[in-house]
Formats: structure tokens, C-alpha cells, sequence
């Protein structure tokens, strides 16, 4: 691959997909190695079948020239191959070594909710909220179980403007769209080390203690980048991925026991000598997925926490301890644990540039305060003066249509993800309830008691 071998083993990797009117998905990326050819089997590795490429286009600018091959070295068009998508390996060998995926670094803050205004145009929607996905990877597409509405999360509400647009305009769906959500994360202040929390199952004959802690903010940003991988970690692979955990800082020998990594979670098994506890290992660590998509504040999506599993009573008989009595007897267990641990709430906040003219930067400045904004510098450049500091993404909802209020329209912005912080102490309360009641939960936020039992 590194001499580009234009006679070498197919490698591909998709970069971009977009939609053709007439030719439908168009899948671009590079050729580093080999050359593609009409007609030609291909596998986009992660999919369950081969596909057929439909036809061959060399990339020349934006423009594409249909060819009836191309070699390695150059940009390629394929239409055909419907299971590509951004990051995916197309070779010619189903077992080829794949490159190594594309992540993003920013994730997605802000949720609305869209439906059709016809129901005879749903087929069609339910297609192209597949395309948009599939074109845009920093989108992520769901479906709210309970009303059935379509999800879409994206970077910010322009973002979601935009992808609103291209269905309207370009797909021809005119849809109903909801008002944004903020997407908040939930997290841990302390940690409850030498109190851990029991969780018991259905019957009784199950017990699980749990205790928690915040992770670092150089493995949270570790974890975030993929460092370490996703999902359940395999025995084998354990010890190397505690000794990396070990480089940052934290303890080799409990992290050797890690069970699963969950985004900027992670799961360890930190008992000695239970009985059968292999057995529920699988269980366990679903209950810990359920936890971590699902907090016990809001229901938002957990960030930054280690979870221990220091003690376990497990009954002897295999049918007693199955997924009904397991899964439930974790995910109280962690819960409980993480509200001893005092539960805390992230908020998404962004970066902003703001420039205008001299003679009215005092309207940018008054309204980048009144949203909870905080500004950290004011260049100035002749007669333009610039505003830069971060804003709360739930304070940003509107800021456009105000910033253009305040300057006559003279002002030009820009803004960037910057993670996320503490919600202050004395919004804690009403977001928490705000949350809740859109969620359809009980108003008042669940003690530790609410999953003793």
C-alpha cells in the first residue's frame, strides 16, 4: 500500500457519500492501493454480503468522469455499493485488515424531533433520514420508542436547519419539526468508596455492590478519542488495555479487570472469588449499558465514571440468576450508587467569535451576557471589533435572528463544540425538572432509596 500498487490488493476507503438525483448513493473515497473496475465484486468490510459495482467514476474536481477503471493513488466514485458508508474499507477479500474508522471529535448536542405532514411521503422520509445519516456522520438518526417520531441529533441548531432543508428541498418531504432539545450529560462530583450501594434482584436472591467514581479528565478525553476502544472488553485483551490505562495514571491492577468500556465510561470487576459470577458477566455488563444510556437524574447519557464491582451474592441454582433477575439488580445497584457518589449534570457549551463594527459591539456584548455567556477577549482591528468567549448551547436557540437585531445585521459569527461543564448548582434543579417532565417521568428525582428494593 505504501508504493500505491496499482496491481496490489484492492483498498479503498470511503470518505464522502451523497446523493445523485439520477444515480442514486455515490460513494467517494481514495484508492491506496489496486484498481477498481466496473462490474467488479466488492466488499465493504462490516456488511453481510458482497456487492456489485454499478459503475466507475474518476473524481476531477467536482466533477465526475465516468471510466471504466481506476487506479490506486486516485479519487474514485462507486455507485452500487449501498453499504458504504464514511469510514468504511471496500476490498476485494472479505478478511482484509480494514482501516482504522473515522472519529468525530464533536458529538451530537442537540435533538428535534421530525415528522411528515403527509403520511403518503413516510416511506420515502424513513429513506432519506437513511441517506442524510449515511452522508453525514457527526448526524445521528432514532426513533422515540414511545411516539414513534423520528429523532435527528446534530452539532448545534444550524446544523439541524440545514439538514432540515436538504429534505425539504432536495428530497422534496416537507415535514413538521419540533422545538430543540439540549442534550445534557450526567456525571459524579465524589465517590462512594467503602459505602458501596446493594442492588437486589426480583427475588431476592441475588446482591450486587457497586461503587463508583469520576474518572480523570485525561482518560474522560482518552476514552472520547477511542483510545481504548468500545463495547465488552475480551479476556485476552484485558491486561493490555489496563496497562494503557496505567500510562494515564490509574491503578494497573484494577484496570487489568476492566469488564467493558461504554463512551467515557467504563465497567471493572473488582471482587475476588465469587462463584459463578462468569456466568453473569454478559448480564452484568448490559445493566451497565442500560446505565450508562439512561442515568439515574434525568435518563441523559452518563460521561466520566468508573464503575466497581466490588462484592456479589449470587444464588446457586443457574435459573434463579437469569437476565430478569440480573440486569435489573446492576442497574439499581449502579444508580444507587451513583446518587451516593452526588450526581451531577453536564451542559454542552460552544466556542464563539463574533465580529462586528465599533458602533455596535455593545449589542453583541449584551446579548452574549444575558445568554449565560462568558467573554474571555475583545480584539480590536481597526474599525471592527471582535467578540470571543463560550455560550451555553441551550442559551443559543434564537441568538441569530437577536444578534442580527442588535447589529442592523453587521455582525458575522461563528461557532465550535467545546465539550462540556458543570451546570451551575442553582439551575440544577429546574433543568433536572424541565428534563423530567419532557421526558414523561415523576417530578420529584428519585433517592437512593427508590432502588434499594
Amino acid at each position: 500500500m505504501l508504493g500505491c500498487d496499482p496491481n496490489g490488493p484492492l483498498s479503498l476507503m470511503i470518505t464522502k457519500i451523497w446523493m445523485d438525483p439520477h444515480a442514486g448513493e455515490v460513494a467517494v473515497g481514495r484508492i491506496y492501493s489496486g484498481t477498481i473496475k466496473h462490474g467488479e465484486t466488492v466488499w465493504a468490510l462490516g456488511a453481510a454480503k458482497s456487492e456489485r459495482v454499478q459503475q466507475v467514476s474518476m473524481m476531477v474536481g467536482s466533477d465526475r468522469i465516468q471510466v471504466p477503471e481506476v487506479s490506486s493513488g486516485n479519487i474514485v466514485a462507486l455507485t452500487g455499493v449501498r453499504s458504504a458508508a464514511a469510514g468504511v474499507t471496500i476490498t476485494l477479500d472479505e478478511d482484509s485488515t480494514p482501516f482504522e474508522a473515522i472519529r468525530h471529535y464533536s458529538e451530537p448536542v442537540v435533538t428535534v424531533a421530525v415528522e411528515p405532514k403527509s403520511m403518503k411521503d413516510l416511506p420515502k422520509f424513513i429513506d432519506a433520514l437513511r441517506t442524510l445519516s449515511k452522508a453525514d456522520a457527526s448526524l445521528q438518526v432514532s426513533t422515540n420508542q414511545e411516539t414513534g417520531e423520528a429523532l435527528l441529533a446534530g452539532m448545534g441548531e444550524l446544523h439541524l436547519e440545514i439538514t432540515v432543508y436538504r429534505l425539504e428541498e432536495e428530497q422534496g418531504i416537507k415535514v413538521t419539526v419540533s422545538e430543540p432539545i439540549v442534550v445534557y450529560r450526567e456525571s459524579i462530583s465524589s465517590d462512594n468508596n467503602g459505602r458501596s450501594f446493594e442492588g437486589k434482584s426480583p427475588n431476592r436472591h441475588n446482591r450486587f455492590y457497586i461503587e463508583t467514581e469520576p474518572l480523570p479528565d485525561d482518560v474522560t478525553d482518552a476514552l472520547r478519542e477511542g483510545v481504548f476502544g468500545d463495547g465488552p472488553v475480551r479476556l485476552k485483551d484485558a491486561k493490555g488495555i489496563g496497562d494503557r490505562f496505567a500510562e494515564l495514571g490509574m491503578d494497573k491492577d484494577l484496570m487489568r479487570k476492566i469488564y467493558a468500556i461504554n463512551g467515557t465510561n467504563v465497567m471493572v470487576n473488582d471482587t475476588k472469588g465469587i462463584q459463578n459470577l462468569h456466568e453473569t458477566r454478559e448480564l452484568i455488563i448490559e445493566g451497565f449499558n442500560d446505565v450508562c444510556k439512561k442515568g439515574p437524574v434525568a435518563e441523559e447519557p452518563l460521561m466520566g465514571v468508573m464503575v466497581r464491582l466490588v462484592d456479589a451474592k449470587l444464588h446457586e441454582d443457574a435459573i434463579h440468576r437469569g437476565p430478569a433477575q440480573t440486569i435489573p439488580a446492576v442497574r439499581n445497584a449502579i444508580k444507587g450508587a451513583l446518587l451516593r457518589s452526588k450526581s451531577v449534570i453536564f451542559e454542552p457549551i460552544q466556542k464563539i467569535r463574533i465580529d462586528a463594527p465599533n458602533d455596535v459591539i455593545g449589542g453583541v456584548t449584551r446579548e452574549v451576557t444575558t445568554r449565560r455567556g462568558v467573554i474571555e477577549d475583545m480584539p480590536v482591528d481597526g474599525n471592527t471589533a471582535s467578540v470571543i468567549g463560550t455560550m451555553p448551547v441551550a442559551e443559543s436557540f434564537g441568538f441569530s435572528n437577536d444578534i442580527r437585531a442588535a447589529t442592523q445585521g453587521r455582525a458575522v459569527w461563528n461557532t465550535e463544540n467545546a465539550g462540556y461543564v458543570h451546570l451551575p448548582p442553582s439551575l440544577f434543579g429546574s433543568v433536572t425538572a424541565e428534563i423530567r417532565e419532557r421526558k414523561g417521568l415523576k417530578q420529584e428525582m428519585p433517592g437512593e432509596a427508590h432502588y434499594t428494593d
